[in-house]
């Protein structure tokens, strides 16, 4: 299957060959869903954490004797019931949410995302991406000129995620120019994980040819 390849500028400029297995991919919501929230819980580190009675300072004595106070019993000031005592069934940061994907499912999984951006129209090749200097305004006016050409004005959004840009290798002079865009993220395209592409509603793959 072939797909346009266009220059930095947004002309197009020829045709890529691109392979049936990675972008003619058949949507399949279930095993999206399943690697998306899998990578959600990985990514995610339990915080929130309730002491219990074993953990809430003092409580070493008994409040009063057993018998003979008129009171009820009680064996320390950390009982669940008494105020600033333990948490019964509070959350605790010893929960695991992680959740274990094979790789032949995290594979698929993102060929069927960027074959369904393919469809589309929310997928781009370009031949080459490079900048004279690494400047914010010069990056600012790449997506804007490709936004014009590929007549995607949601990518000139500054809210939002809105492009992602994955290169062949790590460019810093590339990093450093797309940084301060907020709605556009620049990537090494072996590190993009089907998380990624969900989140950005624009994949602009540079150079795809080489990977």
């Amino acid at each position: 299957m072939e797909a346009p390849l266009y220059n930095q500028e947004g002309k197009e400029i020829g045709q890529i060959k691109l392979p049936e297995n990675t972008f003619g991919v058949k949507w399949n919501a279930d095993l999206v869903h399943q690697v998306v929230v899998s990578q959600q819980s990985n990514a995610r580190k339990p915080i929130a954490h309730a002491k219990d009675r074993s953990e809430v300072r003092g409580g070493g004595k008994k409040p009063w004797k057993q018998k003979g106070t008129g009171r009820a019993r009680h064996g320390s000031i950390r009982s669940p019931i008494w105020v600033g005592g333990g948490v019964t069934h509070g959350p605790t940061k010893d929960k695991i949410y992680t959740r274990k994907i094979n790789q032949k499912m995290r594979a698929k999984a993102w060929a069927t995302v960027v074959s369904q951006k393919l469809r589309d129209g929310e997928a781009f090749f370009l031949d080459a991406l490079s900048l004279t200097e690494p400047k914010t305004k010069l990056a600012a006016k790449i997506i804007s000129v490709l936004s014009a050409k590929l007549g995607k004005k949601e990518m000139i959004y500054k809210k939002g995620s809105r492009v992602l840009i994955a290169i062949n290798k790590r460019d810093v002079s590339l990093e450093k120019s797309f940084r301060n865009l907020p709605a556009v993220k620049v990537m090494e395209c072996r590190n993009m994980s089907t998380l990624d592409a969900m989140t950005y509603k624009y994949v602009i793959f540079v150079n795809y040819a080489s990977h």
